[in-house]
């Protein structure tokens, strides 16, 4: 797999790199497993590194740290760490996802990064791994590089909060095939629905919720 080369990893475990790259559509026609546990697994590392970049670096305080984290691991962020690396190049996607342009569909293209990261976590441990996000993703805080993330949530957690009132995220519905699924969120404040949001994962939906409650309800929000 020349992405090892690359990053001068060398394989203790292939199937494990095969498997960070292996979507649901496919484990499914195949009967492998997909990369959803690396994913999970990923989500973990990669959090954990961010914070202990952030928290080592700055002098901000938690809530400046949180909203930074948030800001760069983000769908959106993941995704361009993603295809800036070319791994979508290594996807294995069923037939419905490849013809579909699954290839750079940006769940699942953020998906795999974490994915990857998971991979090498459990192949080379935690040093490789923080390596890895380091080479990848720290230059992007480093270059404060924000124009390609936009998170909504952070935006509409800043708006409220002052107020001390809650902000609930809520998945209400959940369709599609496992390669494929739709995800609709709600986004309540003080239990009361502000905006909602449709994507095909649910972090996408949650961001898509809160985007639609700043378009279509700033005003009530701050008045409220």
């Amino acid at each position: 797999m020349k992405i090892l080369k690359q990053l001068k990893i060398n394989p203790n475990d292939m199937k494990v790199y095969e498997t960070a790259f292996t979507h649901t559509s496919y484990a499914n026609e195949n009967h492998v497993v997909s990369y959803e546990r690396l994913e999970y697994l990923g989500d973990a590392v990669l959090e954990l590194v961010m914070s202990d970049y952030l928290y080592k670096n700055t002098e901000y305080d938690e809530g400046k740290m949180t909203k930074l984290r948030a800001h760069y691991v983000c769908e959106d962020a993941l995704y361009e760490y993603s295809l800036k690396l070319g791994l979508n190049e290594y996807l294995k996607l069923g037939h419905g996802e490849e013809s579909s342009g699954g290839k750079y569909r940006k769940a699942i293209v953020s998906d795999i990064y974490e994915a990857f990261i998971g991979a090498i976590y459990l192949d080379q441990g935690f040093e490789k791994a923080k390596d890895f996000i380091y080479s990848s993703a720290i230059p992007f805080v480093e270059n404060k590089a924000l124009s390609f993330i936009k998170d909504y949530k952070s935006e509409l957690q800043e708006l409220v909060q002052t107020d001390q009132r809650t902000i609930e995220y809520v998945m209400i519905s959940e369709e599609g095939p496992a390669h494929h699924k739709t995800f609709k969120t709600v986004v309540k404040i003080d239990d009361i629905i502000y905006g909602e949001g449709i994507a095909h994962s649910k972090k996408e939906s949650e961001q898509k919720a809160a985007k639609n409650a700043l378009e279509k309800s700033v005003g009530k929000i701050s008045e409220s």
